[in-house]
């Protein structure tokens, strides 16, 4: 069982950058592919972006393409998200998610979620 616990949202304006970790508590976290996955109020949870299991190869949504960027640290067990250029659409609660494929879009082929993180971005 892979327990994750995501951190760093917050409330911040148009434009400006939040970083958004999410910690393993597995060391076999490397085994994992991640996921970040976000739900806004009224709506199902859409596909952010995703990394396969060294890091090496990443994927996104087509509308954080350009602005996000998915990165891992193995060592710490440890997923990011760095958001930048936040527009106020972006706001939603934020969830990692491990699964033990690469390149899922779906929530259902996750294996294992986070509790979620909230982030405001103001206009």
């Amino acid at each position: 069982q892979v327990q994750l616990v995501e951190s760093g949202g917050g409330l911040v304006q148009a434009g400006e950058s939040l970083r958004l970790s999410c910690a393993a508590s597995e060391s076999t976290f490397s085994s994992y592919a991640m996921g970040w996955f976000r739900q806004a109020p009224g709506k199902e949870r859409e596909f952010v972006a995703g990394i396969n299991w060294t890091g090496t190869s990443t994927y996104y949504a087509d509308s954080v393409e350009g602005r996000f960027t998915i990165s891992r640290d193995n060592a710490k067990n440890t997923v990011y998200l760095q958001m930048n250029s936040l527009k106020p659409e972006d706001t939603a609660v934020y969830y990692c998610a491990a699964a033990m494929i690469y390149g899922p879009r779906k929530v259902r082929q996750y294996d294992y979620w986070g509790q979620g993180t909230q982030v405001t971005v103001s206009s």
